[in-house]
Formats: C-alpha cells, structure tokens, sequence
C-alpha cells in the first residue's frame, strides 16, 4: 500500500503540525490512555476518542466539549452509551467528572447517556465496566490532550496506539494493530501518517511511537 510519508514527533503541539499537514495522527501514551483505548477496543468499543480535560493549557488549540459532542453524536447514532475514562486514578466519580465538565456538556448536548466514569489505568480499565458495544472517551492530562489537539487542528484521522500488552494482545500484537490500524486509514484517505509520543518527557512513549513508526516502515513501506 503505498503511505506517502511516515514521520514520527512528540506532544500535542507535534500533533497539531501533522494534523494541519493533512496526516493520519497516531496518538502513543503508553501509561495509560492509549494502553487503556486499545483494552476498550479489544473489549468490544464501537468507538474511541481522546479529550482533553479542563485544565489543560497547551500551546496549541483544543475543544474538548467538541470531541465530546462528536463522541456523542456518534453513541445517539448508534444506540450505544459513552464510557468516560479520567483521572484521578484514585478517586471517586464525582472528582473526576470535575475534572471533565467540557467533554461532559458536548456529550449532554448530543443527548448522549454516560454509562460509566472510570479511572485511567490502562489494560485493566475494561474488568472495571463491560465497554462491549460503547464509545469511550479519555479525558487525560497527556494523551488526551494531544488527541484534542490534532482534532482540533483537522487531521482527517485520529486514532491511538501502544506496545502495552492488553487482555487480548501480547508481545508485538499491539503495536502491529496501531500499525495495521493507521495504514488501513491512511491508504484509504491516501494521506501519510504521523506517529505522536504524547510526551516529549516520557521516554516509554518515544521508544513505543519510534517502534510503532517502524514497523509501519517495515512491514508496510519496505
């Protein structure tokens, strides 16, 4: 399949350059957002979104009460309720829906129905609520906000990765998912792909993002 380019950058303002570039944004917040997304899917979500929480301030744009309402309109769609994963990771429901309260009035203007606030904890998330058939945001400090960003910023896709092992993935499989994931929607879209590591301080992120970029190079490109 031919990918025109696959880069590789960090944080939500790298996600917000690819984006305006037109690229697929492939989020990689190993600990935990992207690690708990990929546990969603493999628990049967319908659906996965990125938002940022209130009090993020990066140095790009973002509109977590839009990811909300997209996430939401989408659940209406469907017939499907809305898992909110957020932090803190102890704690109770009621901190953090404080913690969320745009994402929380996108999805009330969609008329969409929470079924569930869960912490962030990456592959256990999913033994906490049965997430079979259910869009699920996560509203997180890193990877949340980076997803926010590339949305806001355009990017014709945004979608999560990790190298975590999850309830139905071990060894390389997650990482060849996010693989197989970005350059199925990136030959479609017949657009690059840009791999983000959430965090330019995390050095679990950046390792993941270069080998998830590499196996797309690898396996893909070669």
């Amino acid at each position: 399949m031919l990918i025109p380019t696959v880069k590789l950058t960090v944080n939500a303002s790298g996600a917000a350059a690819a984006a305006r570039q037109g690229d697929v944004v492939v989020i990689v917040d190993v600990i935990d957002m992207s690690t708990t997304l990929e546990a969603a899917l493999d628990a049967g979500a319908i659906a996965v979104y990125g938002a940022a929480p209130d009090h993020a301030s990066p140095p790009v744009e973002i509109d977590p009460a839009e990811i909300g309402f997209a996430a939401g309109k989408l659940a209406v769609e469907k017939g499907a309720g809305v898992v909110l994963v957020a932090e803190p990771r102890v704690g109770t429901d009621a901190q953090r829906l404080s913690r969320i309260t745009a994402v929380s009035a996108g999805l009330a203007k969609a008329g969409a129905k929470i079924e569930a606030v869960l912490p962030n904890i990456g592959a256990e998330t999913p033994k906490l609520f049965d997430m079979q058939g259910n869009v699920v945001i996560a509203a997180t400090a890193t990877g949340g906000v980076a997803f926010d960003a590339a949305v806001k910023a355009g990017a014709p896709a945004v979608l999560t990765g990790t190298v975590a092992r999850t309830m139905r993935k071990k060894g390389p499989a997650p990482a060849r998912a996010a693989a197989a994931r970005a350059v199925e929607r990136a030959g479609s879209l017949r657009t690059g792909i840009t791999v983000v590591a959430a965090s330019g301080n995390s050095l679990e992120d950046i390792l993941a993002a270069e080998y998830i970029t590499r196996l797309i190079m690898e396996e893909y490109l070669s």
